[in-house]
């Protein structure tokens, strides 16, 4: 497994988690991150950019101003604070790498083993 997400579980509407992504085999210090979701019985969507030096990050509008995508490339890991949690974020979350953020958003080079959340209300 080279990405693995952590940091689901449940949690009351107006909650917060921190989703971490670690990697192994390999770093991922010079490529963009993203984080998914795929919400039950739903297509996976876009949630969150970072580019490989956090210098650029990018969100889906459903998220913008209660999530934040950061990065630490000394621990090779990266992170989704996600506050104000909706029942509505209930989802697998996922976090993939890519050449940019461009390409993290449109096509993935490597996908993480998802962790779930889900937001009671």
């Amino acid at each position: 497994v080279l990405l693995q997400a952590s940091g689901g579980g449940l949690v009351q509407a107006g909650g917060y988690l921190r989703l971490s992504c670690a990697a192994s085999g390999r770093t991922f210090n010079s490529y963009a991150v993203g984080w998914f979701r795929q919400p039950p019985g739903k297509e996976r969507e876009f949630v969150a950019a970072i580019s490989w030096n956090g210098g650029t990050t990018y969100y889906a509008d459903s998220v913008k101003g209660r999530f934040t995508i950061s990065r630490d490339n000394t621990k090779n890991t990266k992170y989704l604070q996600m506050n104000s949690l909706k029942p509505e974020d209930t989802a697998v979350y996922y976090c993939a790498v890519g050449s940019s953020i461009v390409a993290v958003t449109t096509g993935p080079d490597y996908w993480g083993q998802g962790t779930l959340v889900t937001v009671s209300s």
